[in-house]
C-alpha cells in the first residue's frame, strides 16, 4: 500500500499551531479529495481541514484536544487502495533513489517566519514550494515564474492577480493556502486544483517496501481543556489558548507600543433613531438587517472620508506612516471562543443595503464560529459596541496594526436641553481611542466630531457623502 501523510497547514497566515478540536473520519473510513476531515482552533477562528486526496483513513496520528504545530503529520492515508498486507520477513530494502540535496532544501519549511496574531497583517516572506515529479519518460511541465515586488509595507505581492478559476480559488480559501505563493502548472499560467493542494500539503514521498514499525500512539493531553470544578473545589484553572491566547497577547502589545488617547462625546441621536425606524419601514429594503448599528459605521464611513488621515497605520520596520485609501471595516464580535475583529472588506465603497448585508453575514458567521482568518486580516479601523451590554462607554483599545477603534455606547432616553426647552430624547455617547504617534488631538477630534454630528443630523449622509 501507499501511504499518503497530511501536514497541518498554515490555515492562519503565519500561526504556528492549531489545536484539533474535531475529528469527522476514523480509520478505516473512505475519504475523498475536498472532503472535510476535522476542525482546528487556530488563534484566530475554528477552521475546517479538507483532505488534498483520496483513499482509505490510515491513523489520525493525534486526538481531539491536542495542540499541534503547522507542519506536523495529523493523518496518514492509504492511497494505494490495497488493503494492509502483513509484515513480511526481514529482507534488504529495496533500492530508493534519495533526494538530491537541493530537493531537500526546498520542501523545508520557510524560515524566520513569526506568528501573526488578531488584526496583524502577514509577516513579509518568501515561500519556496518542491515542484512536482513528472512521470518517468515524460517531459516535465514547465513552471511558469510569478514576477515578484515589494510592495508599500514591505512585504512581497505578486506582479498580478493570480490566475485561478472561481472553484480553485474557493479551494485554496478552505485549504488556507494563498495564491499568489502557488506556481501554476495549467495553460497560460492558469492555477490548478493540483497547484493548490501541492501548496498546502507537499508530496511527500511513498514508504519504502519494509514495513516500519508501528508508530507509538500520541496519548490525549493530560491538562485540563474546560473550566472544571469538582465538589466544593475553591478554584477552577482554564488553559489560555486559542483566541484568548492571541487576543490577549495582542491587546498587551498594541496597549505597550501605540500611545493611547481616548477622546469622549455625548450628543441626541434621536434623529437617527427614527431613521431607522422609518428604513425598517421601507418596501425597497425588506429583508434587510436595520439598526442603529448600520448607520453608525456608514456614519464612521463618512467621517472617513472626510479626515482620511485618521485610517493609517504605522511601519515600525519601515519608519513610515501607510495611508489606506480604502476601509476594511472591523467589527468586534464577542464569541464562545473569545474577542474576534472580522472585517468587511473595502467597506468604503458600499451602499447602505450592500452594507446592511454584509454587517449581518459578518455577525451571523462569527455565532456560528465560521469565522475565516482571512475575514480577521487587513482590518483598517474598527467599531466595537458596547452599548448592547448596557455600558454607557470605554476606553477600547486599538486592534493591532490600526490607527483608531470607535467604542459605541447604550443609547438611552434621558432629559437633554432641545429647542431650547428640557425634553426626553435618545442620547449616547462614542469614545474614540487613537494612536498619538499617527492621530494628533486635532484629528482625533474632529473625526469624532464629524461622527456625532452624522448621528445627530443624518441627512449629513447625503450632504456630506
Amino acid at each position: 500500500m501507499t501511504i499518503r501523510e497530511f501536514k497541518m497547514p498554515d490555515v492562519g497566515e503565519g500561526l504556528t499551531e492549531a489545536e484539533i478540536l474535531k475529528w469527522y473520519v476514523q480509520p478505516g473510513d473512505t475519504v475523498t479529495d475536498g472532503q472535510v476531515v476535522c476542525e482546528v482552533e487556530t488563534a484566530k477562528a475554528a477552521v475546517e481541514l479538507p483532505i488534498p486526496f483520496d483513499g482509505t483513513v490510515h491513523e489520525l496520528v493525534f486526538p481531539e484536544g491536542t495542540t499541534v504545530d503547522v507542519g506536523q503529520v495529523i493523518i496518514s492515508v492509504n492511497v494505494g487502495g490495497d488493503a494492509p498486507a502483513a509484515a513480511p520477513a526481514p529482507a534488504a530494502p529495496a533500492p530508493v533513489a534519495a533526494p538530491a540535496p537541493e530537493a531537500e532544501a526546498e520542501a523545508e519549511e520557510p524560515q524566520g517566519r513569526q506568528p501573526v496574531l488578531v488584526g496583524y497583517g502577514v509577516a513579509a516572506t518568501s515561500t519556496r514550494r518542491r515542484a512536482r515529479k513528472a512521470p518517468a519518460g515524460s517531459a516535465a511541465a514547465p513552471a511558469a515564474v510569478v514576477p515578484e515586488q515589494l510592495n508599500g509595507h514591505g512585504s512581497v505581492t505578486a506582479a498580478a492577480k493570480p490566475l485561478a478559476k472561481p472553484p480553485v480559488r474557493k479551494l485554496a480559501k478552505d485549504l488556507g493556502v494563498d495564491l499568489t505563493v502557488v506556481v501554476p502548472t495549467g495553460p497560460d499560467g492558469i492555477i490548478t486544483r493540483e497547484d493548490v493542494h501541492r501548496a498546502a500539503a507537499p508530496v511527500t514521498e511513498p514508504a519504502p517496501a519494509v514495513a516500519a514499525p508501528a508508530p507509538t500512539p500520541v496519548q490525549a493531553p493530560v491538562a485540563v481543556t474546560a473550566p472544571v470544578a469538582a465538589g466544593d473545589a475553591r478554584e477552577t484553572r482554564v488553559p489560555i489558548k486559542g483566541v484568548r491566547k492571541a487576543t490577549a497577547a495582542a491587546m498587551v502589545g498594541s496597549a505597550f507600543t501605540a500611545p493611547h488617547v481616548t477622546e469622549f462625546v455625548t450628543f441626541d441621536i434621536t434623529r437617527t433613531m427614527k431613521l431607522v425606524e422609518e428604513l425598517k419601514a421601507d418596501k425597497d429594503l425588506a429583508g434587510l438587517r436595520i439598526n442603529p448599528l448600520l448607520i453608525i459605521a456608514k456614519a464612521v464611513l463618512v467621517a472617513v472620508r472626510r479626515n482620511p488621515e485618521i485610517n493609517a497605520a504605522w511601519d515600525e520596520a519601515a519608519q513610515e506612516i501607510v495611508l489606506k485609501h480604502y476601509v476594511n471595516l472591523g467589527i468586534a464580535a464577542a464569541t464562545p471562543r473569545g474577542l474576534i475583529v472580522p472585517n468587511i472588506k473595502d467597506a468604503h465603497a458600499q451602499t447602505l443595503p450592500e452594507l446592511s448585508r454584509s454587517l449581518s453575514e459578518l455577525v451571523a458567521t462569527a455565532r456560528e464560529g465560521k469565522t475565516t482568518p482571512a475575514a480577521m486580516q487587513g482590518g483598517t479601523f474598527t467599531i466595537t459596541n458596547v452599548g448592547v451590554f448596557g455600558v454607557d462607554t470605554g476606553t477600547p483599545i486599538l486592534n493591532p496594526g490600526e490607527s483608531a477603534i470607535l467604542a459605541v455606547g447604550a443609547i438611552k432616553l434621558q432629559p437633554w436641553v432641545h429647542k431650547g426647552k428640557v425634553k426626553p430624547r435618545q442620547v449616547t455617547t462614542l469614545a474614540l481611542s487613537f494612536d498619538h504617534r499617527l492621530v494628533d488631538g486635532e484629528l482625533g477630534s474632529k473625526f469624532l466630531a464629524d461622527v456625532a454630528a452624522v448621528l445627530e443630523q443624518p441627512k449629513r449622509l447625503m450632504t456630506w457623502a
